[in-house]
C-alpha cells in the first residue's frame, strides 16, 4: 500500500520551486495495544457520550466548548472556527538559515520526509537540497498542516530532506524552573576524571537495532504464552541498587567492561516466566 502525504504543497528557495510532498518519518505500528472488553462476554467496549445530568448524548448534539473558568465555558461554533481558520498554504518558503547548534534540542519536535512530487521536481529538488547541504545550515521555513501553522527545520538527508516540526516558544517550560533548585555541587577534579575515563570505555557508534522496548518485548512474550494457553508468573524484582561511596562506585566502574555494566540493566525487564497449566484431575 503506497504511502499516503501528510502535506502536498511547493518547497520555495527565493526564485526556485518545486512540487514536493511531506510523509512522516516515524510509526506507531509496532506498539501493543489493547482493547477494553467486557469482563463477562470479551466484547469490545463501547464508549458512548454521556451527560451526567441527563444521560446519553447523541453525537449531533455536542458542540465545543473552551473553560474559561470551574464549570463554565465559552461555546464555539463550527462555522466561528471557519472563520478564524489560517489558509492552508501550499507554500513551504525557506525564510532563513541558521546553524542546528543555534535550536535548542527542546523545539526539535516530529520528523517528516520531504521528498520531490513527480519527476519533474526532481532537478530543481535536488538544487535545493545540494544547495543547504553545501551550506550545512538548517532551513527554517513555516506551513499549515492540520490547522496550525507549523514552524518547520528542513536539512539535507540522504536524497531527501528531513523536515522537522518546531515546538512553539510557549510549549516549552523554561529549565530554571526544574534546575534553578538543584544544589550547587562542585566535584572534585579525580572523580570527573575517572568518570570522564569511563564515558571513553563506553564511546561507540549510534546503532538503533541495539536499543530495543524492553516492555513491548515482555508485553509480546506475555501475549504469545497466553495464546499457548499457559499461566504467567512475575519475573524476580531487581535489586536495588546499593548505597555505596561515590570515588568506591567510579574506581569499580572503571575496572568494569562496557558489557559487564549492561548486565544489570538488562535484566531489569525480563520476559515473563511460563509456566504450563495442570492437567486437569479426572473424575473418579
Amino acid at each position: 500500500m503506497a504511502t499516503r502525504p501528510t502535506w502536498q504543497g511547493h518547497l520555495r528557495l527565493s526564485l526556485v520551486s518545486c512540487p514536493v510532498a511531506l510523509y512522516t518519518a516515524t510509526s506507531r505500528g509496532g506498539e501493543v495495544h489493547f482493547n477494553m472488553l467486557s469482563k463477562a462476554t470479551h466484547n469490545r467496549i463501547r464508549m458512548i457520550p454521556t451527560d451526567p445530568e441527563t444521560g446519553p448524548v447523541e453525537r449531533s448534539e455536542i458542540v465545543k466548548g473552551y473553560e474559561i473558568e470551574k464549570g463554565r465555558y465559552v461555546v464555539v461554533t463550527g462555522e466561528e472556527l471557519e472563520n478564524v481558520r489560517l489558509e492552508t498554504t501550499r507554500t513551504l518558503d525557506i525564510e532563513r538559515f541558521v546553524d542546528d547548534g543555534d535550536i535548542d534540542r527542546l523545539y526539535w519536535n516530529d520528523p517528516y520526509f520531504l521528498a520531490p512530487d513527480g519527476d519533474m521536481a526532481a532537478e530543481a529538488f535536488a538544487v535545493i537540497r545540494e544547495a543547504m547541504r553545501k551550506a550545512g545550515k538548517v532551513a527554517l521555513g513555516r506551513l499549515v498542516m492540520h490547522q496550525r501553522e507549523r514552524l518547520m527545520a528542513l536539512e539535507a538527508h540522504d536524497k531527501g530532506i528531513v523536515a522537522y516540526t518546531l515546538r512553539n516558544r510557549s510549549e516549552v517550560r523554561q529549565a530554571d524552573d526544574i534546575f534553578g533548585a538543584i544544589k550547587a555541587v562542585k566535584p572534585s577534579p579525580q572523580m570527573i576524571e575517572i568518570a570522564a575515563k569511563i564515558i571513553d570505555q563506553l564511546e561507540g557508534p549510534f546503532d538503533p537495532t541495539q536499543f530495543n522496548d524492553r516492555y513491548e518485548d515482555a508485553l509480546r512474550a506475555l501475549i504469545k504464552e497466553k495464546q499457548k494457553g499457559h499461566t504467567v508468573e512475575a519475573p524476580e524484582e531487581p535489586r536495588e541498587a546499593e548505597v555505596i561511596d561515590l570515588m568506591d562506585a567510579l574506581k569499580r566502574s572503571l575496572g568494569q567492561s562496557g558489557g559487564e555494566r549492561r548486565k544489570p540493566a538488562a535484566s531489569a525487564a525480563k520476559k515473563p516466566v511460563a509456566r504450563r497449566k495442570a492437567p486437569a484431575k479426572k473424575r473418579a
